[in-house]
Order: structure tokens, then sequence, then C-alpha cells
């Protein structure tokens, strides 16, 4: 990516939440962390947050070493204590050994992807450095339940549904273990309320309102 499309990246994310949604954003990946994704992190193990963004997942799972990636230099400012953070492409994470890590988390981020050739070359390198049996775990907006609302942000490129990102993770070497094709509302941005704890908890003990207000699909393979 050159200097300028860097520049913009990290433009547009410096505007687009403002204080209070970000710190609603911390508040609910806390408690998603805490009571859902932490199952697929090995706390003795290692965790890669590909476009990790601010950071809110990777700071808060629990592993023995924490690896944030994202071509946004202001991630490096978001990263808590003990987060490594690699600046460089999804599908150049050189700074890391093959088969070195046991779960590789992406959340919002495949979208942001110009084409299907820079998902699957992002997907070979996941490959690559996730150990056999180890997991991807891919969090992100189902077009097929966000046909408009998905394109208002600018950045904002490759459309996927469940049934598409589960075709790429097998084409690069996954098995799908997991798949849901409506979990989690699709974004805090210009939410009318403040998030709570108790509310991110009830939401996700009632799988039947997953089926009404899921707008972001998750999916998880597991490295053949």
């Amino acid at each position: 990516m050159n200097e300028k499309r860097t520049e913009d990246l990290e433009a547009i994310y410096r505007n687009r939440f403002d204080d209070r949604e970000l710190a609603s954003k911390r508040v609910l990946w806390r408690v998603l962390v805490q009571d859902f994704f932490q199952r697929y992190v090995p706390r003795e193990g290692v965790v890669v947050d590909l476009g990790a963004g601010s950071c809110e997942f990777v700071n808060e799972v629990r592993a023995a070493r924490r690896v944030a990636v994202d071509l946004n230099p202001d991630t490096a400012t978001w990263a808590g204590p003990g987060v490594e953070v690699l600046t460089t492409r999804s599908d150049a994470m050189d700074e890391l050994d093959d088969a070195c890590v046991d779960t590789v988390f992406t959340s919002n981020f495949f979208e942001h992807l110009p084409t299907k050739t820079d998902l699957m070359t992002t997907l070979e390198e996941c490959r690559r450095v996730t150990r056999p049996g180890g997991l991807i775990v891919v969090l992100m907006p189902n077009i097929r339940y966000l046909p408009g609302r998905y394109w208002d942000y600018l950045d904002h490129h490759l459309p996927l549904t469940h049934l598409s990102v589960a075709e790429a993770l097998e084409l690069s070497g996954y098995e799908v273990v997991e798949s849901i094709a409506r979990f989690l509302p699709y974004t805090v941005k210009d939410a009318k309320f403040e998030v709570r704890p108790l509310m991110v908890r009830a939401y996700l003990r009632l799988p039947l309102a997953w089926r009404f207000l899921g707008k972001q699909m998750l999916v998880v393979g597991r490295r053949r």
C-alpha cells in the first residue's frame, strides 16, 4: 500500500467513531471476549488479531502471546501492555514463523480487502502461520442481511456471505467447524443507547434474538 493510501486509512479511522462510540466498543468487546470468544483461544497459546484496528479484542483476550496485525500505524497507540504490533499487510506476516499460531481472529476486516484475490492470499498467509489443528475465527458483516447499509462505509469493498467465506476457507486448507449466518448486530456506530455489559450478556444468551437482530456472521475454520 502506498503512502497516500496509508494516510487515507489513518484519516478514515480517526474520524469514524467518536469518543462515546469508542467507549461502547470497549465495553462490548470486553464482554464478547470474556463470555464468548475466549473459548477459541488457548490461554497458553498464541493469538493473532488480524486487522486489529483499535485493539478491542486483542487487549481483552488472554493468551501467552498476543499479536495485533494492521496496516494502520495508529494501531500501535491502541495496543495494551504485552501486545505485539505488526504494521504490515495481511498477506505478508513475515515476522511470524510457520505454524506458530493457535488462533487467527479477524473482525470486520475481510470486507475492506479490495478483491477476492487479496482475500485468498490473506487466507493462504493465515494458513501458513496457523499450526495444524489451529483455528481461524471470522466475524464480519453478512451481505445477505445488509444489502444497503453495507455500502455506507467508503472502505467496504468485498461483499461476502457466510457461504462464500466458508468456501474460501475450505479452498485455503481449513475445515469449517462452525458457521452462524446471523450472530451480532451490525455496528455501534450511531447507536441511540449506551452499550452496557448486562445488555451484551443477555443478547449472547438469547440465540433466538440473533435470528432477528444479527447482521454479522461468525465462521470458524480448523487448519487441516
